[in-house]
């Protein structure tokens, strides 16, 4: 084979196989969780919303760190970036969508497009299921560009993308090239919280009523079993019938059959397949409005390791992949790259924000005016300059207010 696909490996199937359904997105069983498919499960759909949401809405800004570190609003990707990918959507669209598709798919995509000069204009979204990576591990071409982006076009065609022509964004990767999304390897765990689904929906269509047996002592023909078997479900089934007495004829009897909620241990097997889904997306259950073992001082703690654990990572891959993808190479060495602003996650309540900058203007490494930028207010005049207690001094000057004309005040006092 002369070329591998990264993402799909190839595999043999009959026609009776079910892994063939499987590929296919064609249901098996009745649930299919594969690709979109799996948002239909609530506890998936809630943690790709986080995930995607908490991205979405940190702005990423463009940095340079040449004699100290200073926003580039000057570079003209600031505005792309920050505020603009494509005329169709705004940052937080874009950046919604594609960790949306990272997390369904393992793998989002954005197409670079260049103007004439080669500079970026815009950033555009592909869907993930309409891209293939082909790896050329033969070498069968003699070129330095072993990777490749194939792109099913939705007119029935296909582009081919070099990789310094798409962003690619990948989460957990066994290979370094692809992504895999955890709905892998949450497959059966899904299947079972929309099986759980369909069993409440059922439950609550048939009025919370169990199905059962109706026993007779006799013979019915075809007809009449048809006729009665319409009557009880008429006046035992949905929910204007819940809790309703039903009557049977003489020599009927009702035998129950299905289990209830509680018979099943419904509650307990729904709340772990809940945690095992979180823990697999890195989401705290207080994001998902459990606050069973929650309390107001371990929930601001979870936050910040929400932001340490789960999202650093995501953050760190995107700022990497946005870097070395869109700037030039003198950019580069010139200290150019792009960070996402955390303090909307991480930011403290004013209380303990006001005492951190009080430390760090008394301190010494934070001007006023640096302080009011954080807090989104105008400059004021003056307030460039660093400021120090003046109670501090070097320590080379240690001693110095005991000392006068050269001689310590102590000595003098002495010979005197």
């Amino acid at each position: 084979m002369i070329f591998r696909n990264a993402i799909d490996e190839r595999e043999s199937v009959s026609l009776q196989d079910r892994r063939l359904l499987e590929i296919l997105g064609i249901e098996v069983d009745g649930i299919n969780v594969a690709g979109k498919n799996a948002l239909k499960e609530a506890t998936v759909f809630a943690c790709v919303r986080i995930l995607s949401e908490a991205v979405a809405k940190l702005p990423i800004k463009i940095y340079q760190d040449v004699d100290g570190i200073k926003k580039a609003t000057e570079h003209y990707l600031y505005t792309i970036l920050k505020t603009r990918p494509n005329p169709y959507m705004s940052s937080f669209n874009f950046f919604n969508c594609l960790e949306t598709q990272r997390n369904i798919h393992g793998n989002s995509y954005a197409s670079i497009e260049f103007d004439k000069k080669g500079r970026v204009k815009a950033l555009w979204p592909i869907d993930s299921e309409k891209v293939e990576i082909w790896v050329d591990d033969k070498g069968l071409f003699k070129s330095s560009n072993k990777l490749w982006y194939i792109v099913n076009l939705p007119n029935g065609k296909q582009t081919k993308l070099k990789p310094d022509e798409i962003l690619h964004f990948k989460g957990f990767s066994l290979d370094g090239i692809t992504g895999i999304t955890p709905l892998t390897y949450l497959k059966t765990l899904i299947e079972n919280g929309r099986a759980s689904q369909e069993y409440i929906n059922k439950f609550f269509q048939n009025g919370m009523q169990v199905k059962g047996i109706v026993h007779y002592v006799g013979d019915l023909n075809p007809e009449a079993e048809k006729v009665f078997r319409d009557r009880f479900e008429q006046m035992s089934s949905g929910l204007k019938n819940a809790h309703r007495i039903s009557l049977l004829p003489l020599g009927y009897q009702f035998q129950p059959i299905s289990l209830s909620m509680a018979d099943a241990q419904f509650l307990e097997n729904t709340e772990l397949t809940i945690r095992q889904i979180a823990a697999a997306f890195g989401i705290k259950m207080h994001q998902l409005n459990d606050l069973e073992r929650s309390t107001y001082s371990n929930i601001t703690e979870q936050q910040k390791q929400f932001y340490i654990d789960t999202l650093m990572a995501i953050l760190t891959m995107y700022e990497q992949e946005i870097t070395y993808k869109l700037f030039l190479i003198d950019e580069l060495e010139k200290g150019y790259y792009c960070k996402f602003n955390v303090d909307a996650i991480i930011r403290a309540d004013i209380k303990t924000r006001y005492e951190a900058y009080r430390t760090g203007i008394q301190g010494g490494f934070l001007t006023p005016n640096e302080v009011r930028a954080l807090e989104e207010m105008e400059a004021a005049e003056g307030g460039d300059t660093l400021l120090v207690n003046g109670n501090m001094v070097p320590i080379t000057e240690a001693g110095a207010a005991y000392k006068k004309g050269g001689e310590v005040v102590g000595e003098e006092k002495q010979q005197e």
